[in-house]
């Protein structure tokens, strides 16, 4: 991630919008402690993104209780 001073971003506004959308991430930073106050990031389209995968791990885990394990599902889920 490149910063940028708030002046430089005014200045150079075209070409920054131009990276971000090529992929680059700026910070901004602002006053004489140059401190961090915002951040252009590339936008990405909700629709666009690949689906969550739901359900990674099934078959690949066990949940296995102890025979002298004795709870109700009641306890368990915390139902008094």
């Amino acid at each position: 991630m490149k910063t940028l001073p708030v002046g430089e971003i005014k200045a150079q506004f075209s070409e920054v919008l131009e990276r971000v959308r090529l992929g680059e991430t700026y910070g901004i930073v602002y006053g004489k402690k140059k401190r961090p106050v915002a951040m252009i990031v590339p936008y990405v389209d909700p629709e666009e993104k690949a689906p969550r995968k739901i359900g990674v791990l099934d078959g690949k885990n066990a949940i296995v209780f102890a025979e002298d394990f004795k709870m109700t599902e009641n306890e368990l889920m915390g139902f008094k």
